[in-house]
C-alpha cells in the first residue's frame, strides 16, 4: 500500500512538472493537472493538501538534486576555478534537463501563489551563492588566490549569471538552451574572477 502511494506522488510530481515544460507561460490547475495525471482533483488532493504543496514537492527534489551534487563536488575536486566551473555548470545542466523546474527557478509559474513558495526559491538560489562565497574565500587560503572584486562581488556575479541564463531558457520558452556557449563564456569569466596574491 505504501509502495502505490509514493508512486502516485511522485505521478503527480512528474505530470506538474511535464505540464510546467509543455505549457510555457500557462496558469496551471488543478483541475487540468488531474486530468494529466488520470485521477480526480479529490484523488491529487489525498496525496497533496493544496496545489502550493505540490510545487514544494518539486523545489524540495531540486534542492535534493543539486545540493547532493555540490556536496559530493566540494568532497571530490580541490581545486577554486574548477569547483566554481562545476558548481555552475551543474546548475545550468540541471535546468536544461529540466526545463519545467525552470519556470520554478524563475519564479514565473509561482505568480498568485503563496508567498512562501517565493521565498523557498530565493534560500535556494542563497544557499548556492553562500556554497560559492565559501569556495572563493578557500581560493586564498589553498591556492594564494585573491577575488578580483571581493567574495561577496564575485559570487554574486556568478549567481546573476546562472539565473540570467536560466531565466532566458524560459524567455526563450526552452530553445535557447543555458549550457550553449556556456564553456566560451566561462574562459572569459574565469580569467578575471581571481588574481593572484
Amino acid at each position: 500500500m505504501t509502495t502505490k502511494k509514493i508512486d502516485r506522488r511522485t505521478q503527480i510530481l512528474q505530470s506538474l512538472a511535464q505540464m510546467l515544460e509543455s505549457s510555457p507561460g500557462a496558469r496551471i490547475t488543478t483541475a487540468a493537472l488531474a486530468k494529466q495525471v488520470g485521477v480526480s482533483e479529490a484523488a491529487l488532493y489525498r496525496h497533496f493538501p493544496s496545489k502550493a504543496k505540490m510545487f514544494e514537492g518539486l523545489i524540495e527534489f531540486i534542492e535534493e538534486t543539486i545540493f547532493s551534487r555540490i556536496n559530493l563536488i566540494l568532497h571530490e575536486e580541490s581545486q577554486v576555478n574548477a569547483r566554481l566551473h562545476m558548481i555552475l555548470s551543474l546548475v545550468l545542466g540541471f535546468a536544461e534537463q529540466n526545463p519545467g523546474m525552470c519556470r520554478l527557478l524563475t519564479g514565473d509559474v509561482l505568480a498568485g501563489e503563496t508567498e512562501r513558495l517565493r521565498t523557498r526559491i530565493c534560500q535556494l538560489f542563497d544557499r548556492i551563492e553562500t556554497q560559492l562565497k565559501q569556495v572563493i574565500r578557500e581560493a586564498d587560503l589553498k591556492e594564494g588566490l585573491k577575488a578580483t572584486a571581493g567574495v561577496a562581488a564575485n559570487a554574486e556575479l556568478l549567481i546573476a549569471i546562472i539565473e540570467g541564463k536560466v531565466r532566458q531558457y524560459v524567455r526563450s520558452e526552452f530553445k535557447n538552451k543555458p549550457t550553449t556557449m556556456w564553456a566560451e563564456q566561462w574562459n572569459a569569466i574565469v580569467k578575471n574572477l581571481m588574481v593572484s596574491r
